[in-house]
């Protein structure tokens, strides 16, 4: 990373022709787009040396690696609604910044006196908006998965993660330019990107979909009892899943394995806890969600399984003993059924069976 990096003047125009989208929707959702650029010295099947991933919150926008050398859209509402001369744009720049990468790796070798082997250098940066107008934006890299450099847009300036990344530091903060290029770009061009890509795809983007959430208990270690919330089926992603003691939080002592993709384009998620069920207290699960107008709690109710094992004993006692009842008294009234229906007896079954026949 010795050199000047690809300058974002170049962009502005196009950036200010798209103009900005206002948005609908809850004030609390946050919308951001990030790009995600990997480098690798050994590239292999699968896995070009250089590619770039731009998302629109958990949408991918578009991808250009070095394979393909072409700007290519994910969606197909961000395919649609941009003409040709902006995927030229795209891939153009992802051509740039894939020759400045190619001699970066050479330097970042040199700087860390490494020879030859695997390395990788990962580049993420963009920015996000909540509907309340607050923004923000970032860049940082990193070299052989270490922190290299972040950019600070307040002072324009960059800092540095170690002694190694020192002296492209002091490159950087000398090109005041390309620094103030960096800041225009995450405060304005980014935002608008952002903006446009939300109105093109906001069918997907600001869908807002109800969770549903599910408790249930198990048997742990030391006689405890261990509670699990799972709760499925949201979007968008951001949610808050908490137990309650009597109405009272115990996110502390909590355990969740985080927001994972459900396959279907939603979101799920567990948070469990262990309890002493020998100590009497209410416990519920209480999401707080986008698409909610008010929480969504979901009382823990302990199964009491000595209730349903004696409650069918006792059917099982009870039916067995008007079986042995009904067929005792059969064989007391061997003649009788229901209210005086006549049961033929063994010399009538003949003469019976003839007047069934005749009508028939």
């Amino acid at each position: 990373m010795g050199r000047v990096r690809p300058r974002c003047g170049a962009a502005l125009g196009l950036a200010l022709l798209l103009g900005a989208v206002a948005l609908r929707g809850g004030h609390s959702r946050l919308h951001s787009r990030r790009v995600l650029d990997t480098v690798v010295s050994e590239p292999s099947p699968g896995l070009p040396w250089f590619s770039r991933v731009v998302y629109v919150d958990d949408q991918v926008n578009y991808v250009y690696t070095s394979g393909t050398q072409r700007a290519k859209p994910g969606p197909v509402w961000m395919a649609q609604p941009e003409g040709p001369e902006f995927w030229d744009e795209r891939t153009l720049w992802g051509q740039r910044w894939q020759a400045w990468f190619n001699t970066s790796l050479t330097t970042l070798s040199q700087v860390y006196n490494q020879g030859e082997g695997f390395h990788i250098i990962q580049t993420m940066f963009g920015c996000g908006f909540r509907e309340d107008n607050t923004i923000w934006g970032f860049y940082q890299d990193s070299y052989d998965g270490r922190d290299f450099l972040t950019f600070d847009k307040e002072t324009m300036t960059w800092v540095a993660a170690d002694i190694g990344a020192q002296i492209t530091k002091r490159r950087w903060d000398a090109e005041i330019n390309d620094n103030q290029g960096w800041k225009h770009y995450l405060e304005e061009i980014c935002i608008s990107f952002l903006r446009n890509s939300l109105e093109y795809g906001k069918e997907t983007l600001q869908r807002k979909v109800r969770p549903t959430a599910r408790v249930s208990d198990r048997s742990s270690h030391d006689g405890l009892t261990t509670l699990s919330c799972k709760v499925s089926g949201f979007y968008p992603r951001d949610i808050t899943v908490t137990w309650l003691r009597d109405g009272e939080s115990r996110q502390q002592v909590t355990y969740s394995e985080g927001i994972l993709p459900s396959g279907d384009g939603t979101y799920q998620t567990w948070v469990t806890m262990e309890i002493d069920p020998t100590i009497k207290a209410h416990y519920s699960c209480h999401v707080k969600h986008e698409s909610l107008l008010e929480p969504l709690s979901v009382p823990w109710e302990p199964n009491n399984s000595l209730i349903p094992v004696v409650s069918g004993v006792i059917t099982a006692v009870l039916l067995t003993g008007v079986i042995i009842g009904v067929v005792v008294w059969k064989k007391k009234h061997p003649g009788r059924k229901g209210d005086g229906y006549a049961v033929a007896q063994a010399n009538d079954q003949g003469s019976s069976g003839s007047d069934i026949s005749a009508k028939a």
